[in-house]
């Protein structure tokens, strides 16, 4: 995977994070009631409010977002990025997994935008975790042109 697709992977993670868990963690019933915005309003039909759990969820987001923010600054640490998106991967799969299993209080319109919203940040996690091959410097020959045409390798003729 290549730089670019790590940045963009991580920048969804840390934003996902910055967003929910600022949110949460300092307006928990502006939260609870409003998530995920946009006109939409998730966490009511799950259960009654409990800023307890609410700012927890939020803190936990935000030390996700942080994690998250180390990492894009250290892009070309392999072990961080992967042990990054291994982090986020274990909360997205339980995530999920838990509503997947609740998806029947909400109409067609929220179950979808639920499914796909976590799926896609399941991917992304999962994205981060795959290992980079590595790249062989024998297979990298740089190409050299001169007046006769390409020389291959770089050495001389």
């Amino acid at each position: 995977m290549n730089t670019r697709i790590r940045y963009a992977g991580l920048g969804l993670l840390a934003l996902t994070g910055l967003y929910t868990g600022g949110w949460a963690y300092f307006s928990p019933k502006g939260w609870y009631a409003n998530f995920p915005g946009f006109g939409l309003s998730w966490l009511p039909p799950l259960g009654p409010y409990n800023e307890h759990l609410a700012k927890d969820t939020g803190a936990m987001f935000l030390a996700l977002a942080v994690l998250t923010a180390v990492t894009l600054r250290q892009v070309r640490n392999e072990r961080l990025v992967r042990t990054t998106g291994a982090v986020w991967l274990v909360f997205d799969v339980l995530h999920l997994g838990y509503h997947v299993q609740h998806l029947d209080m909400y109409g067609t319109r929220d179950q979808v935008l639920n499914v796909v919203t976590l799926a896609a940040l399941l991917l992304v996690s999962a994205l981060l975790v795959m290992p980079v091959p590595p790249v062989r410097r024998d297979a990298v020959r740089p190409v050299r042109r001169d007046a006769a045409g390409p020389v291959r390798g770089g050495g001389a003729r």
